[in-house]
C-alpha cells in the first residue's frame, strides 16, 4: 500500500459518528468517487495530494459504521453496495471507452472495495447459522432436500401479486430494475472457468454456453431480455436503469461478484448457482403468467419462456453433475457448498421482496418510466 493510504492514517482520522450528527451527502460522495475513478494514476494523484479523497472518506467512515447493525440503514448501505458495483463491475468488459478501466488495478480502490466487502460481508455471515451447517450429518441429502423443495415453492404474497395484480407499468418496473442482472447475465460466471478441467468444469462451461445462446448473439439470454424491454418502449443500454437498483438488488450483484473473484470461495458460488438455477423456473413462471394476464406479446415475455425451458435442465445438472460431486471432492469444505445455497436463497428473497415494493409504490404513485 502506498505510504499515504495507510489504514492506520485514516483510522486516526477518522471522525466518529454521533446518533444526532446529520448524515452525510451520500449521492455528493458517490460523484465524488466516480470523479476519482476518472483520473489518471489515481494512485499516484493520491500521492501526492491526499486531501482529494478527504470528502469521500469521511462518507465512507460514517457509511461502515452505521449501514450494517441489528436493523440496516437504507441509505448508507445503498451508498456501500453502489460504490462497490461501481468497483466490481471494473472487472467485466463493457465495449465501452477503454479509459474507464484505467485505475482498474488501483491500490486505493481495492483498499475501498475491502473494507466493504469486511463489514458487510461479516454482517451477512452473521444471518446465518454457520455452525448448524456445518454439523449436517449428510451434505449431499441437505442439497438433494433443498432442491426438492425450491422446485415449486410456496405462493407467497409478492408471488401472488406478481401474478394477480401488478400492472403494464409495474411489469416495464420489473423488467427495468431486473435489467442490471438481465441485460449481462452470466458474465460473473465467467469469472469462475479458469484453470484444470474435469467433469465438473465441463458441466459448468456447459450451462455458461447456453445461456451464451452457444456463441450467437440472437440466441444469448441477455438478448431475449433487451428484446423484452424494447417491445415495452424501455432503455436496453446497460445500467441504464442503476439509479432504480435498492440496495438489496445491488447487494445480490456484489455477493456474486465476491464469490466468482475470489477463488476460495468456489464452493460457495457453485452451492449458490445450484439455488438459482433450481428456483429459477417458478420465479419465471410468474412473470410469465402476469404476461400472458396483461396480453403481451411473445417478445415481450421471450426471456422468461426460454429460461423456464432452460434452466429446468440447468436445475438438474447444477445438482447432480455440480454440487453433489463437489461434496465428493471437499468433503471438510461440503458445508461451504449448502451456505452458498442457503445464501442465495436469502439474498434472492430480500431482493425480490425490495423490488416487489418498489414497484408496488410506483404503481400507487403513477408513477411512469
Amino acid at each position: 500500500m502506498i505510504e499515504t493510504l495507510s489504514p492506520d492514517r485514516w483510522m486516526r482520522e477518522e471522525v466518529r459518528h454521533s446518533p444526532n450528527a446529520t448524515p452525510p451527502n451520500y449521492k455528493s460522495a458517490e460523484k465524488t468517487f466516480v470523479r476519482l475513478l476518472e483520473n489518471d494514476s489515481l494512485d499516484q494523484r493520491i500521492k501526492q495530494n491526499p486531501e482529494i479523497v478527504n470528502d469521500f472518506e469521511a462518507a465512507l467512515a460514517i457509511a461502515l459504521e452505521t449501514a450494517y447493525g441489528e436493523t440496516v440503514n437504507a441509505d448508507a448501505s445503498l451508498f456501500l453496495q453502489r460504490i462497490l458495483y461501481r468497483i466490481n463491475r471494473l472487472n467485466l468488459f463493457w465495449f465501452d471507452s477503454l479509459q474507464n478501466y484505467r485505475n482498474e488495478r488501483s491500490f486505493y480502490i481495492q483498499w475501498v472495495r475491502d473494507r466493504i466487502e469486511e463489514v458487510w460481508q461479516a454482517w451477512e455471515t452473521s444471518q446465518m447459522d454457520i455452525e448448524a451447517l456445518k454439523q449436517i450429518p449428510d451434505f449431499k441429502q441437505a442439497l438433494i432436500d433443498r432442491a426438492d423443495a425450491d422446485l415449486e415453492p410456496p405462493i407467497t404474497e409478492s408471488k401472488q401479486y406478481i401474478r394477480e395484480e401488478m400492472s403494464l407499468e409495474g411489469y416495464r418496473w420489473l423488467l427495468a430494475i431486473a435489467s442490471l442482472d438481465g441485460l449481462v447475465e452470466a458474465s460473473r460466471m465467467s469469472r469462475i472457468l479458469g484453470g484444470a478441467s474435469n467433469e465438473v468444469h465441463a458441466m459448468l462451461i456447459r450451462v455458461l454456453m447456453e445461456e451464451y445462446g452457444n456463441g450467437r448473439y440472437n440466441k444469448k439470454h441477455s438478448t431475449f431480455y433487451a428484446n423484452m424491454m424494447a417491445e415495452l418502449g424501455l432503455n436496453t443500454t446497460p445500467e441504464g436503469y442503476f439509479d432504480l437498483a435498492p440496495w438489496e438488488l445491488l447487494a445480490c450483484v456484489n455477493h456474486n461478484f465476491l464469490l466468482t473473484e475470489r477463488k476460495l470461495h468456489f464452493l460457495r458460488y457453485n452451492g449458490g448457482l445450484t439455488y438459482f438455477e433450481i428456483v429459477g423456473p417458478s420465479i419465471y413462471r410468474d412473470y410469465m403468467t402476469a404476461a400472458q394476464r396483461l396480453n403481451l406479446s411473445d417478445t415481450a415475455m421471450g426471456y422468461w419462456e426460454l429460461h423456464i425451458r432452460e434452466d429446468e435442465r440447468h436445475g438438474k445438472w447444477m445438482v447432480e453433475q455440480v454440487a453433489l460431486p463437489l461434496v465428493d471432492m471437499y468433503p471438510d469444505n461440503a458445508w461451504e457448498i449448502v451456505l452458498g445455497y442457503d445464501q442465495e436463497k436469502a439474498l434472492g428473497d430480500r431482493a425480490g421482496a425490495a423490488i416487489v415494493n418498489i414497484i408496488r409504490a410506483a404503481e400507487k404513485a403513477g408513477t411512469v418510466l
